[in-house]
């Protein structure tokens, strides 16, 4: 006889499991008792008057995000030769103010109330993905000849090759702590956001918004916004975790769908006036305390909370959905569905989610020019296009700009500081709560390394014990990794680029600062590489990796 069908499984746990689970759902034709009531479930009946997920109030972000091929009309295109790039500008640490948007917290707190809820540390014993590490990560065809590689890590098959998720963000536990310790964990976590670049199926909206669940349709159709892989240096084991928006539904309930920077309106095909689900990009994080910063190109930065994520599989078994708080079931298993659809809650498959807690929004106005082609501007609202944390002194947030200065505009990018205490503040201030920046710089200029100008298609920034570090992309080339120092000029306040270039991987990002002080290591400069092998980059690979820091700076000849 052939293994019982998953239905059957799911009948037989029901008779099992007695009056515990026949009331989660009420019988066909019952009356639904109110939610919140021991053991009974909610109406999933329409709400009048309500339109399901709302405007979340982000603005799109139209651009090709931080993509060196973007033509200057935002198309996937060679580069032209670059325009002589602007002298060094002051920065104007002004137009980098944050607010607080509104507050997230009766949100999150109802799916607190209604989801299971899985600490880090738990989640750490739960990782499910194997890594490479060090010499099993194989050819080291992605980096350069000028800094030798100390730590490696690579990612399993499928992360390794996916045209859905492509890694852009790294942060650590020792952006976390000081002491580099996460409760009684020795797993010292290090994690990476993924954005999701691919929707295939999406094309064709004619049959309504239910269009990526249909059988024919690829599970990767929907746009699910950004996930967070964990990374535990001790089992060297990693877990994904999606990333989402908290909103009440049109029937009234709490649910959750992915990121997105706006809803889709689309009823017919596709175009340009008309896209569905625009995702964001998350080119920077900072894991800060118990907040996760993350990089909003548009808009500044959205920020969860690492005491709330929510465990849809608590039984570690994904064939049987689960009973949740508020008297309904998780399913783990389907992958075209998130939030709560007809009494189950979904996830697009993943076990973990972590809802948005806060927003911090730029609040000056756009420069007037265009931002399509990865353009910049001196003055106006910036662009949060990667961010890293400087724990050398008080500890701040930097963040920059990502700036094709090929396609026009008339800055290379801007960098700016935030003392933490502020973001802390904003965040767990009311709406309308302010986050200044500190001091703001113009992107240097002047360094050229085989012709080509340097000073723009910056992908990641860190400061450390004062001097400024950059990772700059190269296409499908390697990399260069960039120094600058703060110097008065003229009077002037600006960063001064050091003349000697130093070659970095293919695909380099965001860094990440491993100070060291709390576990006795020396410190370590991490990032890593976004390009997964293809016909045009056969070298080019997907991994972590970490320079000791004290041989980037003797290499940089300081």
């Amino acid at each position: 006889m052939g293994q019982p069908s998953r239905r059957t499984r799911l009948a037989a746990c029901a008779v099992a499991a007695g009056a515990l689970l026949s009331a989660f759902v009420p019988a066909a034709g019952a009356a639904a008792t109110p939610a919140g009531a021991p053991g009974t479930v909610a109406a999933d009946d329409p709400v009048p008057g309500h339109e399901g997920m709302p405007d979340d109030g982000f603005e799109d972000a139209p651009e090709g995000e931080q993509d060196d091929l973007t033509g200057p009309d935002g198309s996937v295109s060679g580069l032209a030769p670059a325009d002589v790039l602007p002298a060094p500008f002051p920065g104007r640490a002004g137009d980098f103010k944050l607010a607080a948007g509104s507050s997230l917290t009766g949100l999150v707190n109802d799916l607190d109330a209604a989801l299971p809820k899985q600490g880090l540390t738990e989640l750490m014993e739960q990782a499910n993905r194997p890594a490479g590490w060090e010499s099993a990560c194989g050819s080291k065809s992605i980096y350069g000849p000028d800094l030798a590689v100390n730590h490696r890590i690579c990612w399993k098959d499928d992360d390794a090759t996916s045209t859905e998720w492509i890694p852009q963000a790294i942060t650590g536990v020792s952006d976390a702590q000081e002491d580099e310790d996460w409760g009684s964990s020795n797993a010292e976590p290090i994690a990476v956001a993924g954005y999701d670049d691919s929707n295939p199926g999406r094309s064709d909206y004619t049959s309504g918004r239910d269009n990526c669940v249909q059988d024919a349709v690829s599970d990767a159709c929907n746009e699910k916004g950004i996930r967070v892989s964990f990374f535990n240096q001790a089992t060297q084991m990693y877990r994904h975790v999606l990333l989402v928006w908290p909103y009440v539904n049109s029937k009234d309930h709490i649910s959750f769908d992915a990121l997105h920077a706006r809803e889709g309106t689309c009823t017919s095909g596709v175009t340009a006036s008309c896209a569905a689900q625009q995702g964001i990009h998350a080119g920077g994080m900072v894991w800060y305390g118990n907040y996760l910063y993350v990089a909003d190109t548009a808009n500044g930065m959205r920020v969860f909370d690492l005491r709330k994520i929510m465990d849809l599989n608590p039984d570690n078994d994904a064939d049987v959905n689960d009973p949740t708080p508020d008297g309904l079931v998780s399913d783990v298993l389907d992958k075209k569905r998130v939030g709560r659809q007809s009494n189950v809650w979904y996830s697009y498959g993943y076990r973990y989610v972590m809802p948005q807690v806060a927003t911090l929004k730029f609040t000056t106005a756009k420069n007037g020019g265009s931002t399509k082609g990865n353009q910049c501007y001196s003055t106006g609202r910036p662009k949060a296009s990667y961010i890293s944390l400087d724990r050398t002194d008080t500890d701040h947030l930097v963040l920059g700009e990502y700036c094709n200065h090929n396609n026009g505009g008339d800055s290379t990018g801007r960098v700016g500081t935030y003392p933490m205490t502020a973001l802390t503040a904003a965040v767990e201030g009311a709406a309308g709560t302010t986050a200044s920046a500190d001091l703001a710089y113009g992107l240097p200029a002047g360094t050229a390394f085989n012709g080509e100008d340097l000073w723009h298609k910056i992908q990641g920034v860190t400061r450390y014990e004062g001097t400024w570090y950059f990772h700059r992309s190269n296409a499908s080339s390697n990399g260069r990794l960039l120094q600058a120092t703060p110097q008065t000029v003229g009077g002037t306040p600006q960063l001064v680029a050091n003349t000697k270039v130093l070659q970095s991987s293919i695909g380099p990002e965001d860094f990440y600062l491993a100070h060291g002080r709390g576990d006795g290591f020396a410190p370590q400069l991490y990032s890593l590489g976004e390009h997964a092998p293809t016909t045009t980059c056969p070298g080019c690979k997907r991994e972590m990796y970490s320079y000791n820091m004290s041989e980037v700076i003797g290499d940089f000849g300081s």
